[in-house]
């Protein structure tokens, strides 16, 4: 079973070296390395450069919609695994993906969330999962799966079946919308826990009101498309705001060197920066 990962990249040059090491220590290697550079202005394009394993393309059009479609399309695997340049995936998550797609129904897979870079890892990562549980059982009781664009993988042939089917609007999860789109067509989603990823807890890293808007496209991909189960969103959505602040002071006060809070390191923690919004495309 050859297995292509997929990488759409825009200005992740801090992150970007460590997703690459993580794939060059798995137990089976995949069949190919994409790295779709988005527009970098950083030195992100440099950095893939330096894996000689890396097959490294451009996607000019802005946008996380327009990468991950140029990759998938040049992917010539029989899976096709789709992780974000934050993801660090375990030694064993190639095999993780074979195995799982040795069951011929199976048409795409996501996994779960390992968190780094914040506090009380732990009791993130039981909250995180505990959502992904009751989210994916709510969704199945109605014949409905989502898909996570940092810890997931789709047959090459189902990717061909759904191409021409994808929307490509603004605001709305591009990974959410495969799924729709592919269980219109009475194609097999399933979440599994046991394929494991760690990712960054960045994205808490942000005024609470862009957060919100963030969260809420999960909702509102599903509403425009016309699909009742936007409902099963909001209780994820109510424990995203809930939890924002208590969340966002453990990633400001995370302290690398220590491994644990600090609240000096949260009292000296630098302003946000805001991250372009990946969900904005510009044909």
């Amino acid at each position: 079973m050859k297995i292509s990962i997929v990488i759409p990249v825009y200005n992740e040059a801090d992150a970007l070296a460590d997703c690459l090491r993580a794939i060059a220590g798995q137990t089976k290697l995949p069949h190919e390395v994409i790295v779709v550079d988005n527009n970098s202005s950083d030195s992100s394009a440099k950095i893939a450069s330096e894996f000689p394993f890396v097959r490294l393309i451009s996607e000019p059009r802005q946008g996380v919609v327009y990468a991950r479609s140029t990759g998938f399309d040049k992917a010539s695997g029989d899976i096709i695994a789709r992780i974000d340049a934050d993801t660090n995936i375990l030694p064993r998550w190639l095999e993780g993906v074979e195995q799982i797609f040795k069951d011929k129904s199976v048409d795409a897979v996501s996994g779960s969330a390992l968190y780094y870079g914040v506090a009380a890892v732990s009791l993130v990562d039981s909250i995180d999962l505990l959502v992904r549980r009751r989210l994916s059982e709510a969704l199945a009781s109605e014949n409905k799966m989502y898909l996570w664009g940092a810890n997931m993988a789709i047959r090459r042939s189902a990717w061909l079946k759904v191409r021409s089917s994808l929307c490509q609007k603004a605001h709305q999860h591009e990974d959410f919308d495969i799924a729709i789109h592919m269980q219109e067509l009475g194609l097999k989603l399933i979440f599994d826990e046991s394929l494991q990823a760690y990712v960054s807890s960045r994205r808490i890293d942000m005024k609470f009101l862009d957060y919100m808007h963030y969260v809420m496209m999960s909702p509102n991909t599903y509403a425009q498309h016309d699909i009742k189960v936007k409902k099963q969103m909001y209780p994820v959505v109510a424990l995203c705001a809930l939890g924002y602040i208590p969340g966002y002071v453990l990633y400001k006060g995370y302290d690398p060197l220590k491994d644990k809070f600090s609240l000096g390191r949260l009292l000296r923690a630098p302003k946000t920066i805001p991250r372009v919004d990946p969900t904005i495309y510009v044909a």
